[in-house]
């Protein structure tokens, strides 16, 4: 007997027939003699519009009111599929953020704390199935708090290691983990296994099958986590430690995916003066409201002359950093504020970086060819990542693919 957490995305869930196909899904596992608990993200879509809601009603929305909004769309699911369990003669029952509790911190993008098992536990001693909405928790006040875009993931993961479960799956619209997004690359190839670090670095540049605080949650407790298609029965990319990797004895390319991230927007801010502690009054007010900057360039012409900083943050940020930046803009004296949503962010990633050199090179040199221009860069030790105008991201996703020798032969594909 296992016990095992189920995760399903936002597309298992979209319908009364998709729900039928889950909650069959369910039962398989529960037939086998395995402890389940169930997290459910909304119907696909179903946030898109209550965050769009909450944009409609105020543009500086109160993050405490937005939780409350957008956390209906899981507690919508998890009553449905546990009541279609039901009709199945399984004993289900769903549990609120709430009910557990899952304790978190803050509003919008909330932190859990801990986990309270015992009533879990207490659903398994029963033969019971827990059914828990995925992307919320309580804060300490009792209010509810959501985790941020893709939290079903982290409360899963999180939920996995508390109950200490054998492994987490989590069930979406793909099959497993590609090379790059084969809606864009034909040969992209399906991963049998990536190391979390990869996992991580591509969830964080934009490959959307997992979320980036979940993969580093199952790292941090070495929780085996797979990935598995919600509507075909097909071997999923299983989720692993460096060590499991080797032990495989698999081939690994130098790099190991191409990911895109469209969810960027770009500020540029003209005019800076050229004193000690005017960049860190331009990001001290944006970590206050927990906006997360990414790549950052600035241009100095010349000593003591006034300098142009750009960086980026997600989108869903951008209407928060202008207000801020608004705020100290007198004080900290640059011109203006200048902003970009026509941008998407290119990444490579691979542990292979580590011991080879002139990954970045090829990449620049490829995108040279074929005439991109490279707004901004970051790197870390398996990631290169470029900021490019976004009307060239299927070209720069499939020349890089090809340049990195990731592209399959058409009989794999097939």
């Amino acid at each position: 007997m296992a016990r095992i957490v189920m995760k399903f995305g936002g597309t298992s869930m979209a319908g009364i027939e998709r729900i039928r196909a889950v909650a069959a899904r369910v039962k398989r596992e529960v037939d086998s003699g395995n402890q389940v608990a169930v997290v459910v993200s909304a119907m696909a879509g179903e946030t898109d519009r209550l965050v769009q809601l909450c944009k409609e009603a105020a543009a500086l929305y109160d993050p405490r009111e937005y939780d409350v909004v957008v956390a209906s769309g899981e507690q919508v699911t998890s009553g449905l599929l546990a009541i279609t369990l039901q009709g199945m003669g399984l004993n289900a029952k769903s549990y609120m953020g709430w009910q557990l509790p899952i304790r978190a911190s803050g509003h919008s993008a909330a932190l859990i704390e801990n986990i309270d098992v015992d009533v879990l536990e207490r659903v398994f001693d029963g033969g019971g199935i827990a059914v828990i909405p995925g992307f919320q928790g309580v804060t300490s006040e009792g209010a509810v708090a959501t985790l941020g875009r893709g939290g079903s993931d982290t409360s899963a993961v999180a939920l996995a290691a508390a109950m200490n479960a054998d492994r987490c799956d989590i069930y979406t619209d793909v099959d497993g983990v590609y090379t790059t997004d084969p809606r864009i690359v034909p040969q992209a190839r399906k991963l049998d296994m990536v190391t979390y670090e990869e996992m991580l670095e591509l969830a964080s540049v934009g490959a959307k099958v997992l979320q980036t605080r979940s993969v580093g949650l199952a790292m941090r407790y070495n929780m085996p986590l797979t990935v598995l298609s919600s509507f075909e029965d097909k071997p999923g990319t299983l989720i692993v430690g460096d060590h499991q990797l080797e032990e495989s004895g698999m081939e690994r390319n130098i790099i190991t995916g191409i990911a895109h991230d469209k969810n960027e927007a770009m500020v540029t801010l003209t005019g800076l003066p050229d004193k000690a502690g005017t960049v860190a009054g331009i990001f001290a007010p944006l970590a206050e409201a927990n906006v997360n900057v990414d790549m950052i360039v600035q241009s100095v012409p010349r000593t003591g002359e006034p300098s142009v900083l750009t960086f980026t943050v997600p989108t869903a940020s951008l209407a928060h950093s202008v207000a801020e930046l608004q705020k100290v803009q007198d004080d900290i004296g640059f011109q203006e504020i200048l902003t970009d949503t026509n941008v998407v962010k290119i990444s490579a990633v691979g542990v292979g970086m580590r011991s080879n050199a002139g990954i970045a090179a090829r990449m620049f040199q490829t995108l040279a060819e074929r005439g991109i221009n490279i707004l901004a860069i970051t790197t870390s030790e398996i990631k290169v990542s470029v900021l490019i105008p976004e009307e060239y991201t299927e070209l720069a996703v499939r020349v890089l693919h090809s340049a990195y020798g990731l592209d399959a032969n058409r009989e794999d594909v097939a």
